[in-house]
């Protein structure tokens, strides 16, 4: 297009400022013509679609050129009045295409500033409140940071806008401090408002407002102490308690080509006086303080859907764990072990980390031994329940009844409740707690087993037998004397004593070094017989220990030296890799549509080892992504190398590698694959498909296989089964079944026709495992197995058709 009337404009040809339709150019244009020709405008003669456009047109025509100035032309001055005069209800996307417009020329030197943005403010003054806040979010800032020029017009004028009458509304003066800016901000003032504005909390409000540095500063805190009531301690337990519920929002924006998404947990000016709040919790000598930020620091240092290496919030997880930080004491430990456990922001932990130390030198500990001395007994006897009044709270956080008789009930007498009210609310909420430590202690000593820490026997049974939360799970590991025998703890007359799988004893001394058994590490017989007697005495181990995968060097790898293209070329669940891998320590791998020329296509997950090497895990998108996924987010991902370097940065070769290093390393890639490869998909198709569904078994289908080797024998349909290869065989009344071990698809005998079966939680006999398998793939395959033997049985259609074609 060509626009005479802005000859030499920044706007000219293409409008740079505002996005416009083909069809709204079109109108453009007309207008451009009859003002050119000097025709007369009758603005009150439009209608109100074209009148909006004609306004956005208006704000355009006072451009005066690539060179700015400060006289515009008289003509375009009265059309804005004009305008100004007939001015509908415009709606927000439309008066903020009339900012845009402005602050574009603005930036291009045009200097008369109350002609310029005289019709954006009139525009915006028909809005309502919150919707002025949304166009103009953080545009005060802007001008007062970068164009102090206009600010200085401006200012006032903004302010106006923006402060919306109160007339007694609590409402009204919560959103004039703090503004409505999103979800969590609308439920707080909904649910608050009367509170926050309340005399006794008021001020502290306006104060928390202020919390704009990364830590506050003695003054901040000395003016949070004169302002604390005991009314704001209350709100600031509600509101954080209900930031620890609260969940990110997608919004949806329509653009150019099609739709913007944006993912909102907290915006800033949300997240400030919320920050203040939780500074202010530091002056708060209460018994759910440390709790409560520890909530915090959980539930807004993990990542969007909980999971991921970015925070939903950074600036209040390192808020929080500041706070523990600057409070101190063992009663804080445990808080940041469960930080420890779930989070995985590298600037996050790594305030754990100092935080950690620091209360470890105090103590005259290590942070390991910190950690392991302060995790909460919850009340608990040693076999990890309490019980009073009939009541009884158990290790799997369930709060239960039990009877005159003994018996234990799910259900709880009604006069039981009546009568133990306030005992019954705090075994619930213990409850609660004890399912928050739990994934935090089984992540901490999963990984002591990985990093070979030794422990004198006495801290074993002192921190992981007799302790009622950690010896649920200490008590049915392997422990191992130290270049000696390894036994599973028993207990005989009050004493610890380790026992191996053919009964022979024995009882360390108090000072015997000892750390966990790792099959690695011992020949084969021996990991055979430890898996036998888990099956035997039906003991199950919190993750696996005897049924631990093992990754030994192959030839393949001696050859390739300083690389493992073991789990190369495996397409992934993008999502779902990502998640799996972040928990278990991994960082980096971050991939995307939004730029393949500055490498969004291709990212590297990272993960930090015991003795300062680091692995290094590449992932891709493939050429099909673009299509696939619509430029939307990635669903696929293709797996690379697998490397390792020093803390020089230098290549590692492998075989420098310790071989549990390596093995753990290759393990974590062998789980990702294991869980989130396509090949498990059961409507799949393709060559990778078929190769991963029904090809060789990897490491950890070898388990197992291994796992229902033992089983067979114990099942009720144990004389339909056998297992041959890659295979259980499964002989139904109807046909002959092969569930493949690894990915859990099917083949029916006797051409190999592949049966689609899409497995439901919950589905099958219930069967003894001998670990809690990530995944669940050996639990869908007995599921599988039930069902199939029992094929006559079957009613679902989507599954006869295919038997009985």
């Amino acid at each position: 297009m060509n626009y005479d009337i802005l000859k030499d404009s920044p706007l000219n040809n293409h409008y740079d400022f505002v996005y416009l339709a083909n069809d709204h150019k079109e109108v453009f244009e007309r207008f451009d013509s009859a003002f050119a020709a000097h025709q007369a405008f009758k603005v009150a003669e439009y209608d109100e679609s074209e009148l909006r456009l004609f306004a956005v047109w208006a704000q355009m025509r006072l451009s005066l050129g690539w060179d700015g100035g400060h006289d515009h032309d008289e003509r375009r001055l009265d059309v804005i009045r004009e305008v100004i005069g007939h001015l509908p209800e415009v709606p927000k996307a439309v008066v903020t295409q009339l900012w845009s417009a402005a602050n574009g020329l603005m930036t291009w030197r045009h200097t008369n500033y109350a002609e310029l943005y005289r019709l954006p403010l009139a525009a915006t003054a028909r809005l309502p409140y919150h919707e002025r806040r949304v166009v103009l979010n953080s545009l005060p800032r802007w001008f007062a940071q970068y164009w102090k020029p206009a600010w200085e017009v401006l200012r006032e004028p903004l302010e106006a806008l923006l402060t919306e009458p109160e007339a007694g509304d609590p409402g009204a003066t919560v959103r004039n401090i703090m503004w409505e800016d999103d979800a969590f901000a609308t439920r707080m003032i909904a649910d608050h408002a009367t509170r926050l504005t309340a005399p006794e909390v008021l001020p502290l409000l306006r104060h928390w407002t202020t919390a704009t540095a990364s830590r506050p500063s003695a003054r901040w805190t000395r003016r949070a102490t004169e302002l604390l009531t005991p009314q704001a301690a209350e709100l600031i337990k509600d509101i954080l308690g209900q930031v620890i519920a609260h969940r990110e929002v997608t919004l949806r924006y329509p653009i150019r080509d099609g739709e913007w998404t944006e993912t909102v947990f907290l915006r800033e000016r949300t997240a400030v006086p919320l920050r203040g709040m939780v500074w202010t919790c530091e002056l708060i000598d209460k018994p759910w303080v440390t709790a409560l930020l520890g909530d915090v620091a959980v539930a807004t240092g993990t990542g969007i859907g909980g999971s991921g290496a970015n925070a939903r919030s950074e600036m209040l997880a390192n808020a929080a764990i500041g706070v523990l930080a600057r409070r101190g004491g063992l009663e804080v430990v445990a808080q940041l072990a469960r930080v420890q456990a779930k989070v995985r922001k590298k600037t996050i932990l790594a305030g754990v980390t100092k935080t950690l130390d620091a209360v470890a030198e105090q103590s005259g500990l290590s942070p390991e031994q910190l950690l392991e001395r302060t995790v909460p007994a919850f009340g608990l006897g040693t076999d990890g329940t309490r019980t009073e009044h009939g009541l009884r709270l158990a290790l799997d956080g369930v709060v239960g009844f039990v009877d005159p008789s003994g018996k234990i009930r799910k259900t709880i007498p009604k006069a039981v409740r009546e009568e133990h009210k306030e005992l019954l609310a705090e075994l619930k909420a213990t409850a609660k707690e004890i399912k928050k430590v739990l994934p935090a202690e089984r992540f901490r000593i999963e990984r002591a087993l990985a990093a070979e820490r030794i422990w004198r026997w006495s801290e074993v049974c002192e921190y992981y037998l007799d302790h009622p939360v950690t010896g649920s799970m200490g008590r049915t590991l392997i422990w191992e004397i130290l270049q000696g025998p390894a036994g599973r703890p028993v207990l005989v007359d009050g004493t610890w004593e380790l026992t191996d799988p053919a009964g022979r004893r024995i009882q360390p001394d108090s000072d015997t070094p000892v750390l966990l058994w790792h099959p690695i590490s011992h020949s084969m017989e021996e990991v055979r017989a430890w898996r036998d007697h888990l099956m035997e005495y039906g003991l199950r181990q919190p993750f696996k220990q005897a049924f631990r995968e093992v990754y030994l060097l192959t030839p393949a790898e001696e050859e390739t030296l300083d690389h493992s293209r073991r789990f190369t070329g495996h397409l992934l669940r993008y999502g779902q890799a990502k998640a799996l891998l972040t928990g278990r320590g991994w960082t980096g791998m971050s991939l995307g549509h939004w730029g393949w020329e500055y490498g969004s296509d291709q990212a590297e997950a990272t993960k930090e080892l015991p003795g300062g090497l680091v692995a290094h895990w590449g992932f891709h998108l493939d050429e099909g992504s673009f299509e696939r996924d619509d430029l939307g987010t990635v669903s696929i991902c293709v797996s690379g190398d697998l490397h390792f370097t020093d803390a020089g940065g230098r290549r590692v070769p492998l075989a420098e590698v310790a071989p549990l290093t390596l093995s753990e390393a290759l393990r974590d890639a062998d789980l990702a694959v294991g869980v989130t490869s396509t090949g498990l998909d059961p409507e799949g198709d393709g060559e990778y498909w078929q190769s991963y569904g029904f090809g060789d078994l990897t490491e950890t289908a070898r388990i197992r296989r291994d796992a229902l080797t033992r089983l067979l024998p114990r099942l009720a349909i144990a004389d339909r089964c056998t297992i041959a290869d890659r295979f259980l065989r499964v002989r139904g009344d109807l046909r002959t079944y092969k569930i493949h071990l690894g990915s859990g698809n099917v083949l029916m005998e006797p051409n190999d026709a592949y049966l689609c079966i899409v497995p439901r939680r919950g589905s099958g006999d219930p069967v003894f495992l001998p670990f809690e398998e990530d995944g669940g793939m050996l639990s869908i395959v007995l599921s599988k197995a039930f069902l199939l033997a029992a094929d006559t049985a079957i009613t679902d259609p989507s599954i006869t058709h295919q038997i009985r074609p």
